[in-house]
């Protein structure tokens, strides 16, 4: 089993890591719409932890955005790179996932995150930070609204109501399937709000949450069993 190492010099406590954070989002960029839905590709990302082991296993699965058939997938394996701090969750995921999408050969078009973008307290979440860092667009589709004010949507698929911080819209409750539960969308990085909620809708033909995040999730739960069983 190959572990990705922890890159030097990367932030080991909460000041270091809002710095970092707080210069990478300098570098956002929220004036593009971002690639139409169901062209190209489109990647989801997610995560799975051993904590006993101290261990995050990463999976990047590549989907043709038309067909939401399987283009590639990739993995990778990692020590968890920083403590549980709410806001900071992503410096304790990111050096694995950029591993597994550094082992795709797919281009990965639209990274799709199980998590937010501009949905956290200062307006950085790990889509936004991994758009930020690999220059491609994202978003975040996350099934709980974390600290926001919403409202319920309406009923029906593709309703939806504002998610809000301060009076400030940072994302959406969307109704991906009729009476069921909402998600919650954010944008990442180079894509508008309204693109990631038509971008998400077009990857839930058929479930609550989307294509991408489905195949990422059992991915990556595969592999941590593996990596266990290897250790």
């Amino acid at each position: 089993m190959t572990i990705t190492e922890i890159p030097v010099g990367w932030p080991a406590d909460e000041t270091s890591a809002r710095a970092v954070q707080e210069e990478l989002r300098t570098r956002l960029v929220r004036t593009e719409d971002g690639p139409a839905a169901g062209t190209g590709h489109v990647t989801g990302l997610d995560v799975a932890y051993d904590d006993g082991r101290d261990l995050v296993v990463a999976a990047a699965v590549v989907l043709d955005a038309r067909t939401l058939e399987v283009v590639e997938e990739a993995t990778a394996v990692g020590r968890v790179s920083f403590p549980y701090v709410p806001g900071l969750l992503a410096f304790r995921e990111i050096p694995t996932v950029l591993a597994a999408l550094d082992r795709l050969t797919a281009d990965p078009g639209l990274l799709v995150c199980d998590g937010y973008g501009i949905a956290h307290p200062r307006r950085f979440g790990l889509a936004s930070h991994l758009g930020v860092l690999t220059g491609r667009p994202s978003l975040g589709v996350a099934k709980n609204p974390f600290t926001f004010t919403c409202e319920q949507p309406g009923p029906a698929r593709g309703d939806s109501a504002p998610l809000l911080a301060d009076g400030e819209e940072v994302g959406r409750a969307l109704r991906t399937r009729a009476g069921v539960k909402p998600v919650f969308v954010s944008e990442g990085h180079r894509i508008s709000l309204a693109n990631a909620c038509a971008q998400t809708l077009h990857l839930t033909p058929r479930y609550r949450l989307p294509e991408t995040t489905r195949h990422a999730d059992a991915l990556c739960r595969r592999a941590l069993k593996d990596a266990l069983a290897e250790g």
